[in-house]
């Protein structure tokens, strides 16, 4: 029975009423990672009246995870985060029903999260391979999950997978490389950040579940802390991207992107056949011996001019950071190669997706996997500050 005094504020809400803080009572939601992102998703579905919230995470907290993870203490150091984060998540609404999962989001744990029997599910990873085998049980189950994503001041949010719209791997068609993507110990996050953004996915959680307002279908929402802009970039199906159809192809294609010997060549697991991606991804290695075979081509870092300023690749033919790619197309050829690249990987391919849509051809596209991390690893000599 809906609690009329503590969700009168909702019920108020033509949008919402009665029948609406109902559905959000009767709705199962389940989390996957109880960190950064995880802490406010899980703190204002709670607060708004979702009846059942699942917690998936492995980890236990740590003092340098409170800058961020709000649902964690002091008093919970060294406890399971999932257990922390039921014990907050309780004293902020009792009649909530919380299961936890102290395990990774992994084929071989997938069995125990009864995953038909949610009605949502949320990212809270910030883990590449787990994010395509979210993407990939969706499909294969029919559900809509929540993305969001954070780096050092800026963030993404998207809906996959909704009423047959875009998934992920239309946005982002295959993995980059094992560890190429660093982690928040490895490149920073604004301690803010993850509100931001998990406030913002728990909006687009509760559109959900209410069916009320237009969710970000086919639509990357990205933030930039620094600047304080939003900017959305559409993006439609592929009929491109990998068809999967069934768990043990899913596991396959999972295992295929932690390994560390994957190539371009043997990352897309299809039904029938491999599927061909937009782009072009390319490593150091091989743009250098292209290079020697006298390839011709431009190389224009999306990084910000800051990061630019700190330490480049030399033989750069520019700095257009990714989210002001669009106003610079003048500066870019159509009949000539484009290698892209970033700090690792991901802000490039977003730039390359921005040129796709405006007509450029994605076999002249070329993104540097890894991004200047991986230059610098593969080719040190090549970097100046």
């Amino acid at each position: 029975m809906v609690d009329m005094v503590r969700f009168a504020r909702h019920i108020s809400l033509p949008q919402v009423g009665i029948e609406g803080q109902q559905r959000l009572l009767d709705s199962r939601v389940l989390i996957i990672g109880a960190g950064g992102l995880g802490s406010p998703v899980a703190m204002y579905l709670a607060a708004a009246g979702v009846g059942c919230i699942g917690l998936v995470d492995d980890d236990v907290v740590d003092v340098s995870n409170l800058q961020r993870q709000i649902m964690h203490s002091e008093s919970t150091k060294g406890v399971l985060k999932v257990e922390s984060a039921k014990e907050r998540l309780l004293g902020l609404h009792p009649a909530l029903h919380v299961e936890t999962f102290p395990v990774r989001f992994h084929p071989d744990t997938f069995d125990v999260f009864d995953f038909e029997s949610w009605d949502l599910i949320i990212d809270g990873t910030d883990n590449i391979p787990t994010r395509y085998f979210i993407d990939d049980v969706c499909r294969l189950f029919n559900k809509a999950w929540v993305y969001g994503s954070i780096f050092q001041f800026e963030g993404q949010v998207s809906v996959f997978n909704h009423h047959d719209g875009p998934i992920y791997r239309d946005l982002f068609p295959t993995p980059p490389p094992p560890e190429a993507i660093p982690s928040c110990a490895q490149a920073g996050v604004f301690g803010v950040l993850p509100g931001v953004v998990g406030s913002l996915q728990a909006t687009e959680a509760l559109k959900m579940l209410l069916e009320v307002g237009d969710v970000l279908r086919g639509v990357l929402l990205v933030y930039n802390g620094l600047e304080a802009t939003f900017r959305r970039l559409q993006f439609d199906v592929s009929e491109e991207r990998p068809r999967v159809a069934s768990l043990e192809a899913a596991r396959q294609l999972f295992d295929q992107a932690c390994s560390p010997s994957r190539t371009a060549n043997d990352r897309d697991l299809v039904q029938e056949a491999k599927a061909e991606t937009m782009f072009n991804q390319i490593t150091a290695t091989q743009i250098r011996e292209k290079r020697e075979a006298g390839w011709d081509f431009m190389l224009i870092d999306t990084r910000s001019p800051g990061e630019y300023d700190q330490a480049r690749i030399k033989g750069n033919h520019g700095n257009i950071p990714h989210d002001a790619i669009l106003y610079h197309l003048d500066e870019l050829p159509r009949d000539k190669d484009i290698v892209l690249h970033c700090q690792a990987g991901m802000r490039s391919e977003m730039a390359i997706f921005a040129l796709l849509k405006e007509g450029f051809d994605g076999s002249r596209l070329y993104n540097l996997q890894g991004g200047i991390m991986a230059w610098a690893r593969e080719c040190p000599e090549e970097i100046e500050q």
